[in-house]
């Protein structure tokens, strides 16, 4: 069953490179410890802060398809020289959160992008860690990934390799009396090579 969802959810990537506008911005909740089969839709706010600089906002959907494999399809569009994108990835647990050792997965994202006025095909791969906190009663779950990949410009036929640092934390909205079931997210990601730096803020609910 594992093998026939992972085959299903590359079918779904291979088929969303075909449009023309696709990058994944930001990490989202794949690292937040998901019920079975859970699905989530979330609401982000974008800010690009470095170079082709611009806010906007994108939508997510994210599904727990198995212990360990997460999901997650997105778009957004924004103001600047990053005007919209498309993403997929597949986030697959190595280790799982457990007393003092930390969750440790790899997120997978294929996309294309279109920035400056060129299309890109990427592929990147990101070691993500995570560990569940108690912050004064709360539940929290902070995390840091290293998104590294290859970006083919596919107008030019070059390539370079991009690298970031990502940091954030996701965790119920319990203290919003009546939005209990809400999860919020924020992240911060440095460019490092060939790459931006910029800010994400996300709302996700569930749907099931």
């Amino acid at each position: 069953m594992r093998l026939a969802n992972i085959r299903h959810c590359l079918a779904v990537i291979l088929a969303m490179l075909m449009t023309n506008t696709v990058y994944a911005y930001g990490i989202g909740i794949s690292s937040f410890p998901l019920a079975a089969q859970k699905r989530m839709v979330s609401a982000e706010a974008t800010g690009i802060m470095s170079h082709g600089a611009g806010a906007g906002i994108q939508a997510r959907y994210t599904q727990n398809l198995n212990v360990g494999t997460t999901l997650d399809l997105g778009m957004g569009l924004s103001s600047g020289d990053r005007s919209s994108r498309v993403f997929a990835g597949m986030d697959y647990e190595l280790f799982p959160d457990y007393e003092k050792q930390p969750r440790a997965s790899i997120k997978a994202t294929i996309a294309n992008a279109r920035e400056f006025g060129q299309t890109y095909n990427i592929f990147s791969v990101a070691p993500v860690f995570s560990k569940g906190f108690s912050f004064w009663g709360k539940e929290g779950h902070p995390y840091i990934a290293f998104p590294y990949g290859v970006s083919l410009n596919g107008d030019r036929k070059t390539y370079a390799t991009k690298f970031d640092v990502a940091v954030g934390a996701s965790a119920p909205l319990t203290f919003v009396e009546g939005y209990e079931k809400l999860i919020g997210n924020v992240e911060v990601t440095a460019g490092i090579k060939n790459s931006f730096t910029a800010i994400f803020m996300g709302v996700s609910y569930p749907i099931n």
